[in-house]
């Protein structure tokens, strides 16, 4: 299985829960947290969702809303990705 990157789960993310403004107005949001994107934790359970079935991770409802930021849910995608093979 591929990698998750970065741009994969942006749109993964507008997919589940649209583009919010503050994600409008930023061209690299890696190191923002999710909160001040305007992603609230049923957006991310969403996004969760689908990243587990599209990548076939297990991602945890309690895992996933200790999650802040975009580079640290692909950093946690890629590494379950590397322990899955």
């Amino acid at each position: 299985m591929r990698e998750l990157t970065y741009e994969d789960l942006m749109e993964i993310i507008r997919r589940c829960a649209g583009e919010s403004d503050e994600m409008a107005q930023t061209t690299d949001a890696r190191d923002i947290p999710f909160a001040e994107l305007g992603y609230d934790s049923l957006a991310l359970m969403e996004t969760a969702s689908m990243l587990q079935r599209d990548y076939g991770v297990e991602l945890p409802d309690e895992t996933v809303v200790d999650i802040d930021t975009p580079r640290a849910l692909v950093e946690l995608v890629n590494s379950r990705l590397g322990s899955a093979v």
